[in-house]
């Protein structure tokens, strides 16, 4: 079933993990891609971030599914480099449908200014979101056949754990509340045009931004099936320890698709159970 046939998709944080899933669910279901990445480092994220290749990689991935695509290089804190992105893609694939807001950094190098940490982790997580939104919707509002707008928040935007008094873990926990507060005052900003406003609130995914040495020095080990229990904050009620990012990647596709026409304003947690822990 290709629900997404003759539509174009907007993907940030495309060139590697989750977005990367997201772009091959959807080229896979008939989509065109517009995938922006950054693709240069962050001084106070632990790890490393993706890189050109990584999203030529993406790229070459959605052209092997016989879909179209279209890059750029864009920090999604600059609002203008964003909405010329948009521009250039929506001329060259003809429209734009879907939005996935993914961008989003994790680990913070703890030798990070704590200042610094809480305000990275703000502008990239939550003011990402709302440039990459305010980038596409003067397009969809100006098509005025709708769309679908689906936001990338955490587990962790839905409970109190998470923080621990450190820049870098409360500011990742701040920002993904306030994703979910963005998804549901744009679900009713845009209702009335058709658009419908959604976000997936997945724990922890086996992506770079999970399996890397920094977060296996944090945990004692390496967060995997085989790398024994997750520590009690993070610990899924499911027995796994990571979803797969293609497991994030099918309850986005849904949300983002006609199959869920009539919903909106919903945050959606793709977690194994750990918030019912």
């Amino acid at each position: 079933m290709r629900r997404f046939e003759g539509k174009t998709v907007f993907v940030t944080g495309a060139a590697r993990g989750q977005g990367r899933a997201h772009a091959l669910r959807l080229a896979r279901e008939g989509a065109d891609v517009l995938a922006v990445d950054v693709c240069a480092p962050l001084g106070t994220v632990a790890y490393p971030l993706a890189t050109p290749a990584d999203l030529a990689e993406t790229a070459r991935l959605v052209e092997s599914e016989g879909r179209r695509v279209v890059t750029a290089q864009v920090d999604v804190r600059d609002a203008d480099a964003l909405g010329a992105a948009v521009a250039d893609g929506v001329a060259r694939l003809g429209g734009l449908d879907v939005v996935l807001a993914n961008a989003g950094i994790g680990l913070m190098d703890p030798a990070a200014d704590p200042r610094q940490a809480f305000r990275d982790q703000l502008d990239v997580n939550l003011v990402g979101v709302w440039n990459t939104v305010h980038a596409a919707v003067p397009v969809l509002l100006e098509q005025g056949r709708g769309g679908a707008i689906v936001l990338t928040s955490s587990a962790f935007g839905l409970t109190g754990r998470g923080g621990d008094g450190s820049g870098g873990g409360d500011g990742y926990v701040a920002s993904k509340h306030g994703v979910v507060g963005l998804m549901r005052t744009f679900a009713t900003w845009l209702a009335p045009h058709g658009i419908r406003v959604t976000c997936v609130n997945p724990s922890g995914v086996a992506t770079p931004m999970v399996l890397n040495p920094a977060v296996e020095a944090l945990f004692g080990g390496p967060l995997t099936e085989d790398g024994g229990k997750s520590p009690e904050d993070v610990a899924n009620l499911l027995d796994v320890t990571l979803v797969d990012p293609e497991d994030v990647s099918a309850a986005v596709a849904f949300l983002a698709s006609d199959e869920a026409r009539y919903v909106t304003g919903v945050a959606l947690p793709v977690d194994a159970g750990m918030l019912v822990r």
